[in-house]
């Protein structure tokens, strides 16, 4: 078959592997793996990596599963917008992400490995609503509500959160819950 006609007969994704979180206006004859979000590392399954950074304030598309898998910190942010923010979480086996609430947000939690156990509450100390997790489950939390996430598995709890407003400074990277803790002091 003559090269030149190649492109007939075979999808560009074969040859031109790009990714759907690629800006709209990226022509695949000019893919380069920083525009679109990779580093050079390829993960496990032979993909890249994506790049774990804030992408706030500008249009985004992104494989959330892969995303929250990846990450390796206890938080980054992923998007911070003015209404809304995505981060991703990683609890190490054991752990949790700590009892707190959010006077004025709301946050959704979709856990994409793992298992844990959420406990809310109206009251600190009397966390009455209790489930346990796992992938795929998502978690609706209503400003002004106590909860906890805990891993009760044996890999670290991968997720990511939604808060509305955000709740954390743009471009926010806790790489441990101590260090997360230190800031929120």
């Amino acid at each position: 078959m003559n090269p030149y006609y190649a492109h007939q007969y075979y999808s560009t994704q074969w040859f031109y592997p790009m990714p759907s979180y690629c800006p709209p206006h990226h022509d695949w004859r000019n893919w380069h793996p920083y525009v679109c979000g990779y580093s050079n590392n390829l993960l496990n399954d032979g993909n890249p990596q994506i790049e774990l950074k804030d992408y706030g304030g500008k249009p985004f598309v992104v494989d959330i599963e892969r995303a929250a898998k990846q990450n390796k910190n206890y938080r980054t942010a992923l998007w911070t917008g003015k209404h809304l923010q995505v981060t991703l979480m990683s609890i190490e086996v054991g752990g949790d992400i700590g009892l707190e609430v959010h006077p004025d947000v709301d946050q959704f939690i979709r856990i994409e490995q793992g298992q844990g156990l959420v406990r809310m509450g109206e009251r600190k100390d009397r966390l009455d609503f209790e489930r346990r997790v796992s992938e795929d489950d998502a978690i609706m939390i209503p400003a002004g509500t106590w909860h906890n996430v805990t891993n009760t598995g044996h890999v670290p709890l991968k997720l990511y959160s939604i808060y509305a407003p955000p709740e954390h400074p743009f471009g926010t990277v806790h790489r441990t819950k101590a260090e997360a803790m230190a800031v929120h002091r």
